[in-house]
């Protein structure tokens, strides 16, 4: 087994992307020191108390500073992510698992947006894997992930939640078309996020985008717009899920500069909105409205003001 593979967790790699691993670098091997990130955080919480950091690991590139209690909801507490090393670059292979125990809060985001470099062999792997046992909120909303010029990114996100838990997951895409190149001048980005409630298959949604081979920017894609944003809220014991919906198409609909719908997951189990956009400004001002009507309707409070402004 390649240097490469061998740093893999159990997520399916597209066939495309195992293509790619086969490529190697000039510098370390994909997956080599300083190049296999690793952030394992575990929330616990007693009764009314607040939510704590019990268990994490880091490996470079990732880095802690501790947790923030400074979050509107009672209870909840922030970690914030940060990556010293300035950016994503081929053959990086970043993982973040977060768990929220029986009643635990917590708002898992990055320090600043994710800045995917160019490339010239093999591809950069970001994953996420999120659980959250019963009565827990769970929150994994980092900031915008910029793709640059010939880049290579594998997104993936993988939630396995009670029925009685909530997990919200957010993600915006730049494409590099807001600097000096072409829009959708990087060669593949594929994001992918799949989700388990207590054994059954909940979601299993994809974006896959690959210029050479087909315009992203054709009607049947993202037509005029260049920033894509999606928000997914699991909420298999919300009641009033139709209400939530409603209240999260009524936020989108005065948004504007934006594209956007929401949709209803398999067997109720929350919502999924999708956004588009020619501003990350506006796109990422959409997501953050639905994303507080998330907020209200689980939490009884709206999202934390955003840190950019």
């Amino acid at each position: 087994m390649s240097a490469a593979r061998g740093t893999e967790t159990a997520a399916v790699i597209p066939p495309a992307f195992e293509a790619y691993a086969d490529e190697s670098l000039a510098q370390a091997p994909a997956g080599g020191p300083g190049k296999n990130g690793l952030l394992e955080a575990t929330f616990a919480r007693t009764g009314e108390h607040p939510t704590r950091l019990v268990h994490d690991r880091v490996k470079v590139p990732y880095h802690l500073t501790g947790t923030l209690d400074t979050d509107p909801a009672p209870g909840l507490t922030t970690l914030v992510t940060q990556e010293p090393t300035g950016g994503v670059a081929q053959g990086d292979r970043h993982r973040l698992v977060a768990e929220a125990r029986a009643g635990a809060r917590a708002h898992v985001t990055t320090q600043s947006a994710t800045k995917v470099h160019s490339m010239r062999a093999n591809y950069a792997h970001l994953e996420a894997t999120l659980r959250a046992e019963a009565g827990s909120h769970l929150e994994y909303v980092p900031g915008a992930t910029i793709v640059n010029e010939d880049a290579r990114c594998l997104q993936t996100v993988s939630i396995e939640l009670d029925r009685e838990a909530t997990v919200v997951v957010a993600d915006v895409l730049v494409p590099d078309g807001l600097s000096d190149h072409e829009p959708f001048a990087f060669d593949h980005y594929h994001a992918r996020v799949e989700a388990e409630c207590e054994g059954r298959l909940v979601c299993a949604d994809a974006v896959d985008l690959r210029p050479a081979e087909r315009d992203p920017q054709d009607p049947a894609s993202v037509g005029e717009y260049g920033v894509v944003g999606s928000l997914y809220a699991f909420v298999p014991w919300l009641d009033d899920l139709p209400d939530l919906v409603e209240a999260i198409d009524d936020r989108l609909a005065e948004s504007d500069g934006t594209h956007a719908g929401v949709s209803t997951l398999p067997c109720e189990a929350g919502g999924i909105v999708r956004v588009l956009g020619r501003r990350e400004a506006d796109v990422t001002a959409a997501v953050r409205a639905a994303w507080d009507e998330v907020r209200k309707h689980t939490l009884g409070v709206g999202i934390p003001a955003d840190r950019r402004y």
